[in-house]
């Protein structure tokens, strides 16, 4: 039987790997310590005796951890992912997103895992409103963007230095069920399906007419397994669907009012990947269209019942550090 651990097991695309690892006869072995993950993401594998869910932080794994033992890949997910925040705890993204890192890679060198896949981010492209192929260059505009980007350069480092087969995905706009409902202002689909569970207005950044690369949660997970089962290593993928959407187009598939929030500074006013790479040497392509993957979410609406409502003092009082630095920087 095939062994994998999925490092963030417990958080959105995490949950959704192990869904698809189990689906395919894998024992899995999910690394989270819940500060972001929920352990009702895999209720539905309760009685599943191939599961496995060690509570730990991932900067507390030792390099001969024998959770690591004869496993065949290490899916990295573990980290934090709010962007906004960065800005006020920048020294703890790089200790989490970072340094946690280094310390699985080195469990994972140390026990000679078959490969290891990084979920890196696309925020690495900074402001680039080009169609973005993986050579683009390199442009972080925030801590959450240095911080994912320096753990991807350290996955690429262990790649070179001591061989131990890796693969990252730079994954633009991932969204789906189990899309992060708690915790800091954040992920737009949680802020949007309170708002409409509460009848308040949709908080719509700026005309709504930035585009992001959405892409479907099933999809990402898919490309996830292709990159641990290829003979290709040390490659770096873009992961969307290269058909942005505009923010205004999901509000409306929403439904309800929306009231205009202002623009935030650092952040694209476009956001378009070229999966060229992925689907050629992967043989990837993403399934699941925008509409019906937003209308698959609608229907489990009440999943964001207990998510923090966000309003637009809240909102304003959340983001005042951010508009703040990047005003001064202007």
């Amino acid at each position: 039987m095939k062994k994998a651990i999925v490092t963030g097991g417990a958080g959105f695309i995490g949950s959704h790997m192990v869904d698809l690892l189990l689906n395919k006869g894998f024992l899995v072995i999910v690394v989270d310590n819940f500060s972001g993950g929920h352990k009702k993401n895999l209720k539905h594998h309760a009685k599943n005796k191939r599961l496995k869910i060690i509570k730990t932080d991932i900067r507390k794994i030792r390099f001969d951890d024998k959770i690591f033992n004869k496993v065949d890949y290490v899916f990295h997910f573990a980290g934090i992912g709010d962007i906004v925040p960065s800005i006020e705890k920048p020294s703890e993204y790089m200790d989490v997103n970072v340094q946690g890192t280094v310390k699985v890679l080195e469990a994972a060198k140390f026990f000679n895992v078959k490969k290891f896949v990084y979920a890196a981010s696309a925020s690495c492209y900074g402001l680039n409103e080009n169609i973005i192929n993986e050579n683009e260059k390199i442009k972080v505009e925030h801590p959450y963007a240095l911080s994912k980007y320096l753990g991807e350069k350290a996955v690429m480092h262990w790649n070179k230095v001591y061989k131990l087969p890796v693969n990252a995905i730079r994954i633009f706009n991932a969204y789906g069920p189990r899309v992060r409902t708690t915790g800091a202002y954040g992920a737009v689909f949680g802020v949007f399906f309170k708002q409409k569970l509460k009848n308040k207005p949709l908080t719509v950044v700026g005309d709504g007419k930035q585009t992001r690369d959405f892409v479907f949660v099933t999809d990402v997970v898919e490309a996830f397994f292709k990159a641990a089962t290829t003979k290709l290593k040390g490659e770096i993928f873009n992961l969307g669907t290269g058909k942005p959407v505009q923010v205004k187009h999901l509000a409306n598939l929403i439904g309800g009012k929306i009231v205009s929030i202002p623009d935030r500074p650092g952040e694209p006013r476009k956001s378009q990947a070229n999966i060229n790479k992925i689907k050629k040497k992967l043989s990837w392509k993403p399934k699941v269209s925008f509409e019906k993957g937003v209308n698959i979410m609608l229907k489990n609406i009440m999943d964001w019942k207990n998510a923090p409502l966000w309003t637009e003092k809240k909102i304003t009082k959340a983001t005042k550090t951010w508009f703040k630095t990047f005003n001064q920087n202007k």
